[in-house]
C-alpha cells in the first residue's frame, strides 16, 4: 500500500519497531525505521534525515540539530516532515542530566505509560488520503524518558529540581483562564518536580527590569483560579529584549514561563534568540493565551470556550429585548479582531442569531443582496432580529481610516458596532420611513474579566503541565497546544508567523450560513476568487480551527 498510517493514533518513532506502510518501491526490509536508518538512499524529494554532525549536535543521535538560527526539522520517507523545538543542548554541549523525580513520585506510580518517548511526534494534518504525503509533524508534549541498549527506562531531566529557579509572567489583554495556568504553572513544579524557587513577574514585559516580583508557592496561588484577571498583572509593549535577558540573567533566573497571545509570544521568540547568543542554560517557554482564537497550528488556545459561553448570554439578551417590541433590533458586538471565531461559535450555540459579520466576509450594506435589504426582509417575515458583529468586521466601510497601533503592534479599530447600528437606524427612520427599536450591547470587557469554565480550568492546567515537562526535559524556544487533540512542543516561529482565521468557503461557514439563513454577501466570482487564495496561503490544516475539538476534552 501507499503511505497508510492511522494519524488519530500517536505516531511512534521507535529505532527497535518495524513500521512498513510506505510504498513497494521503498519497502522495509530492516528493523529499524528508515526516517532514521543511515544507509536510506537520499532522494530530491526524500533527503536523509541525519545531516553531517556538527559540534552541536545531539549527544543521543536521535535528532539532527540544523544552524541555530535557522529552524530545526528533520524529513523522511513518505512526505514526512518533524518542525521540532530547540533544546539546551544545541548550543551547550555535555549538559549534565539528573533522574525524573517523577519516576519516583507516588502520584504516578501506577500510571502506565505516563512517560511519553522521546521520538514520539503528532501528527499536523489526520484527514488524507492513502497516497497522500505523511506532512508536518511536532514533537509530542509530556515527560521525558530514554530507553539504553538494555531497553531499560531511565528518565531523566537537564534541572536537577533544588537548582531551578522559575518565573512567571501575563503579557497583553486579560483572558479567562489566566490565574489558572499560572496556578497549575507552579502547583505542577512544586508538586510534581519539587521546585521551590518560583517568582512571579508583575505588569508584564516591563516587570523584568522594573523590579518587581511576586514570590509564588502552592499556598499563594491557591485559590486564583476562581477570580478573573491575572495576579501578577499585565501590560501592553514594554519589550526590551536586552533589559530583559539581563534581569534573567542576574537574578539567577534559568526556567522562564510566558503567557500571551501573538505579539507576546513573538516578544517570548526574541527573548529566546538573545538568551541562546549568550549561551544561558534558561528554558523559555510560551503558553498560547488569546480568547479570538487566532494563534495558528494549534486546536485552540485557552480563554475560548469561556468567551463562546459568555458572548451567548449577550446574545440572550440581545434577543430578549428585540423579541419584546415592534421591529426590533438587537446587536451584538464581539472579539475578533482579525478573526471571527467567537461570533462564529456564539452563534452556532445560540441559534438566535439572525445574522453573523466577521473580518473575513466582506459584507455591504446597499443594494440588492445588502445587508439593509436582509434587515428589513427579515423585520417583515419575523417582527425581529438580532444580528451579531466581530469588532474586526466592515472597518473597510467606515469614513475614517485609522492607522496608529497600539502598544502590542495590533492597529487600532473604531467601534463598527455604534457605526452600523447608527447606520441602521439612520437607513430605516430617513429612507425607508419604518420605524425601528435598535439595542447595542457590547460585552467585550465583561467576557474577558470572568474566571475560565470547567472546560478551560481543564485545558489550562493541561496546558500548564506540558511546559513544565519540556523545560525540565531541557527543550527550549517552544510553545504548548494541541495538535488535533494530542499536546505537543511547537516552535514559536510557527505559532507568530500569521493568525489563523475563519475559511468562509469551507464547512463550518456554511453551517453557520444554513443555521442563521443570512446572505453570504459574495456573489459566485467573489467565492472562486476566495478558495484560489484560501488554497495558496492554506493558513491551517483541516477545518475551521476548533472544530474537532472545542467540545471535546483535550488529550495529553
Amino acid at each position: 500500500g501507499s503511505c497508510l498510517i492511522n494519524q488519530h493514533q500517536r505516531l511512534q518513532i521507535r529505532p527497535a519497531v518495524s513500521l512498513h506502510f510506505c510504498s513497494r518501491d521503498t519497502a522495509i526490509s530492516s528493523s529499524r525505521f528508515r526516517c532514521f536508518d543511515h544507509s536510506y538512499p537520499a532522494t530530491p524529494d526524500h533527503p536523509p534525515y541525519f545531516p553531517a554532525s556538527t559540534p552541536n549536535d545531539r549527544s543521543s543521535g536521535s535528532m539532527a540539530i540544523s544552524d541555530n538560527s535557522e529552524p530545526k526539522t528533520a524529513t523522511g520517507p513518505c512526505g514526512y516532515v518533524l518542525e521540532d523545538v530547540p533544546h539546551l543542548v544545541d548550543y551547550i554541549p555535555d549538559l549534565p542530566t539528573y533522574p525524573n523525580p517523577l519516576q519516583d513520585n507516588p502520584s504516578y506510580s501506577g500510571v502506565k505509560q505516563y512517560f511519553v518517548n522521546a521520538d514520539d511526534t503528532v501528527a499536523q494534518k489526520i484527514v488524507i488520503h492513502k497516497d497522500s504525503p505523511r506532512g508536518t509533524h511536532f514533537r509530542r508534549s509530556g515527560p521525558r524518558q530514554k530507553t539504553n541498549d538494555m531497553q531499560l527506562d531511565i528518565s531523566q531531566v537537564y534541572f536537577e529540581s533544588s537548582e531551578v529557579h522559575a518565573c512567571v509572567v501575563t503579557c497583553g489583554g486579560l483572558c479567562p483562564g489566566l490565574n489558572t495556568a499560572i496556578r497549575e504553572i507552579v502547583c505542577g513544579l512544586n508538586h510534581m518536580y519539587g521546585v521551590k524557587r518560583i517568582l512571579g513577574i508583575e505588569g508584564g514585559y516591563r516587570g523584568f527590569y522594573a523590579a518587581n516580583t511576586i514570590p509564588l508557592t502552592a499556598k499563594v496561588v491557591n485559590d486564583i483560579h476562581k477570580s478573573g484577571g491575572t495576579i501578577l498583572g499585565t501590560s501592553r509593549g514594554g519589550h526590551d529584549t536586552s533589559k530583559i535577558v539581563d534581569s534573567i540573567q542576574d537574578r539567577g533566573i534559568n526556567q522562564v514561563y510566558i503567557l500571551g497571545g501573538n505579539g507576546t509570544q513573538r516578544g517570548a521568540s526574541v527573548i529566546f534568540e538573545e538568551i541562546r547568543r549568550r549561551g544561558l542554560k534558561v528554558a523559555v517557554a510560551g503558553i498560547p493565551k488569546t480568547v479570538d482564537n487566532d494563534i495558528p497550528v494549534i486546536d485552540k488556545s485557552f480563554g475560548f470556550d469561556t468567551a463562546v459561553e459568555e458572548a451567548q448570554r449577550a446574545i440572550s439578551a440581545a434577543h430578549v429585548e428585540a423579541g419584546s417590541i415592534e421591529n426590533g433590533i438587537g446587536v451584538v458586538k464581539l472579539m475578533g479582531r482579525y478573526s471571527g471565531f467567537i461570533a462564529m461559535y456564539a452563534t452556532l450555540a445560540s441559534r438566535d442569531v439572525d445574522c453573523c459579520l466577521i473580518p473575513e466576509s466582506p459584507f455591504y450594506m446597499e443594494g440588492p443582496g445588502g445587508l439593509y435589504e436582509y434587515i428589513e426582509r427579515r423585520l417583515k417575515e419575523n417582527g425581529h432580529m438580532v444580528i451579531v458583529i466581530a469588532e474586526g468586521a466592515g472597518q473597510e466601510l467606515l469614513s475614517e481610516s485609522m492607522n496608529q497601533q497600539d502598544a502590542s503592534g495590533n492597529k487600532l479599530l473604531q467601534d463598527v458596532g455604534l457605526w452600523l447600528s447608527q447606520n441602521i437606524r439612520d437607513h430605516f427612520s430617513k429612507q425607508r420611513k419604518m420605524t425601528i427599536n435598535l439595542k447595542y450591547i457590547d460585552p467585550t470587557y465583561m467576557i474577558r474579566a470572568i474566571p475560565s469554565n470547567a472546560s478551560d480550568n481543564v485545558y489550562s492546567t493541561l496546558l500548564a503541565q506540558s511546559a513544565i515537562h519540556g523545560a525540565m526535559a531541557g527543550y527550549t524556544g517552544f510553545t504548548v497546544g494541541p495538535v488535533n487533540g494530542r499536546h505537543a512542543y511547537i516552535p514559536f516561529h510557527r505559532v507568530t508567523q500569521g493568525q489563523n482565521k475563519v475559511v468562509i468557503t469551507d464547512r463550518m461557514w456554511a453551517r453557520l450560513l444554513s443555521s442563521t439563513n443570512q446572505p453570504s454577501f459574495l456573489d459566485l466570482k467573489e467565492v472562486e476568487a476566495k478558495k484560489k487564495e484560501e488554497t495558496k496561503a492554506q493558513p491551517i490544516v483541516g477545518e475551521n480551527h476548533s472544530e474537532a475539538t472545542s467540545t471535546s476534552r483535550p488529550k495529553e
